[in-house]
């Protein structure tokens, strides 16, 4: 009898401490299937959006850091024009190009978001990483919007916090 509590007991143990696989109904946005024909031929009107991020910030001193994980979102916020993503590099606090997202113009349909994930272990941008974003239309339509969120937990530690994309002058 006392074997098959102990029995009992290490299997409710062992299953409480396994993960579960909870698969999502959100599906990934694919990248290659938003690839669009060359627009060189098409008359698009283009911008230019600086967007900072953080993989990492110090806390305590210069030599202790938090990692984060990276959520770069990018909307349309035309109800009625898709846009065109031409290029999305992200670099490093040193300047340099560390990833170049977009290899062929995609398209983001009116009023769709699409994603950009760096993972909490990618801290390769360091605290000043950014991106910079080429984008198009076809016609003046609203800006799009280039945000990002960066969050971590820790224990009962919780850290997160946004910041918003700027338009240059190309």
């Amino acid at each position: 009898m006392k074997t098959l509590i102990k029995i009992t007991v290490l299997f409710i143990a062992l299953s409480a401490c396994q993960t579960e696989n909870n698969d999502t109904h959100y599906e990934k946005i694919s990248w290659e299937n938003r690839k669009t024909e060359s627009l060189a031929q098409e008359n698009i009107l283009t911008g230019k959006t600086y967007l900072p991020v953080y993989s990492h910030i110090y806390h305590r001193y210069d030599k202790r850091t938090f990692d984060l994980t990276i959520t770069v979102s990018i909307r349309n916020t035309s109800e009625t024009d898709s846009i065109y993503l031409l290029k999305a590099d992200y670099y490093n606090t040193k300047g340099h190009n560390i990833r170049q997202y977009i290899n062929d113009p995609i398209f983001i349909k009116p009023m769709e978001t699409i994603e950009i994930v760096i993972a909490e272990k990618d801290t390769e941008g360091g605290s000043g990483a950014n991106f910079m974003f080429k984008w198009g239309s076809k016609s003046e339509c609203n800006l799009p919007l280039f945000e990002a969120v960066m969050i971590s937990t820790h224990g009962q530690q919780g850290l997160s916090f946004t910041t918003r994309g700027v338009h240059l002058k190309e």
